[in-house]
């Protein structure tokens, strides 16, 4: 992961070089937070932060006019593209066929599934199977989007995608940094994160009023927390809820006893808090007995 504050400054087809689709066959629905993608050089990048070690099923989330969910295909892997646009799914489950007969011949494990996310049940696609999660996603639901991932991170290796830029540097972020924050803590906890690389308004349709930057999560070794994961994320979001105040003042609901509050790690504020930190007050808490 590059250094704090030394984010790649990449901006895929920042000049309009590469091969791109300019005639979107879906109409881009601003109450979705549609913005497709159109460059194939940035597609493909995306397509291949996908190890596929361990797993080969995928849910693509957002495909809209299916220009990553393409070179998706074009990998030995299980997709399933999940989208709540009608117009999309349409397109997806009749015309992108016939546009692209090759590649699903080659690859026929492809599902077009019309649905939210958020609400679907995603142990009705895969059982206790592990699957990765990737996607060009709507900005407006992309931190939903890491929340619900975070929930089966026992069945989720791998998590890759577009984010509005500062969205994706702040999950990548370290303690230090004024960007450092709930994303950062409670995905850290369990992923490495890596922020890849940056991309320019002008490769969307139609462009958002923001650059988008890519990352890429990887499931550690060991994810498994030393202390109460539900007490944990409890935690973390009290204390980042007042990330001006000290811990000793933000954390004041959870009635820590005289004793405890004197340890001098409650004078720190939150984004000085390393995760192992965050883990170590939380064990501290359990522990409390007032």
């Amino acid at each position: 992961m590059p250094k704090k504050g030394k984010y790649k400054k990449d901006f895929r087809n920042q000049k309009g070089t590469n091969k791109r689709h300019d005639e979107s066959p879906v109409k881009a629905k601003k109450h979705l937070g549609q913005h497709f993608l159109k460059d194939e050089k940035v597609a493909q990048d995306i397509a291949d932060t996908l190890s596929l070690n361990g797993y080969s099923n995928v849910i693509e989330i957002g495909p809209g006019t299916g220009v990553l969910t393409k070179y998706l295909l074009m990998r030995d892997l299980d997709l399933v593209a999940m989208d709540l646009d009608e117009e999309s799914i349409v397109y997806l489950n009749h015309s992108f066929p016939l546009e692209h007969p090759k590649i699903l011949e080659k690859n026929n494990k492809f599902k077009v599934l019309e649905a939210d996310f958020l609400k679907y049940d995603l142990q009705q696609l895969y059982g206790n199977e592990q699957f990765a999660i990737t996607g060009n996603f709507p900005y407006n639901i992309s931190s939903q989007i890491v929340f619900k991932m975070l929930e089966f991170k026992e069945q989720v290796p791998e998590f890759s995608g577009m984010f509005q830029k500062e969205v994706a540097q702040r999950i990548c972020e370290k303690e230090g940094s004024k960007a450092y924050g709930i994303l950062s803590v409670l995905v850290q906890a369990f992923y490495n994160a890596e922020y890849l690389f940056t991309v320019h308004p002008q490769v969307f349709d139609p462009p958002p009023k923001v650059q988008s930057g890519v990352l890429r999560l990887t499931r550690k070794k060991d994810f498994k927390i030393d202390c109460d994961e539900k007490l944990f994320a409890r935690v973390v979001k009290t204390a980042f809820n007042q990330r001006r105040k000290t811990l000793r003042n933000s954390l004041k609901s959870f009635n820590l006893s005289d004793n405890i509050k004197e340890d001098s790690i409650f004078d720190r504020r939150p984004e000085q808090m390393a995760v192992n930190d965050f883990i170590a007050i939380t064990k501290t808490i359990a522990n409390d007995s007032v």
